[in-house]
């Protein structure tokens, strides 16, 4: 499967959910914010941040599951406004993960700000930074995404 797929999936997924839950209003900002808390989530797992603890990071795979979440809401971001990456940006610099935690969400605020072009390349560039620094390969967050994908669906037919 080619990256670029991903898209059409996504938007498929959200014509679904919009249906199923009945909406009918833009809901760019709100798709914005949960992209926002989705990399916070995703931040709270690696624990980086958390100098005051000894506790390690989760599990790779719920620190992946967390990825992806993030994945779903940039993707349908992008579709909102008519944006998308024909690749995956493999981006491979070893950096401190607090930083790039920071400078990723001040790419997105800049994006939800700012839909264009080059804001949303940005925030897929810092994107592509956390999973060289996380280990995750293409064909890992391929994989995750597809499972999460159908889980959002079966949330989606049971009620979530």
């Amino acid at each position: 499967m080619e990256f670029i797929e991903l898209f059409e999936m996504q938007r498929e997924l959200d014509s679904f959910i919009e249906k199923t839950q009945n909406i009918n209003r833009d809901v760019f900002k709100e798709k914005g914010l949960a992209l926002m808390i989705e990399l916070a989530e995703l931040a709270n797992e690696t624990r980086c941040f958390k100098f005051w603890s000894t506790k390690g990071p989760s599990e790779r795979e719920v620190i992946l599951e967390e990825f992806v979440d993030s994945i779903h809401f940039l993707l349908s971001l992008g579709n909102a406004k008519g944006l998308s990456l024909k690749e995956w940006p493999e981006v491979k610099v070893k950096e401190d993960l607090t930083n790039w935690f920071l400078r990723t969400q001040e790419a997105i605020l800049t994006f939800i700000q700012n839909p264009a072009k080059n804001s949303y390349q940005d925030v897929w560039q810092y994107y592509g930074v956390l999973a060289f620094n996380l280990d995750f390969t293409l064909d890992d967050i391929i994989q995750a995404y597809l499972a999460k994908n159908e889980k959002n669906y079966e949330r989606q037919r049971n009620g979530y």
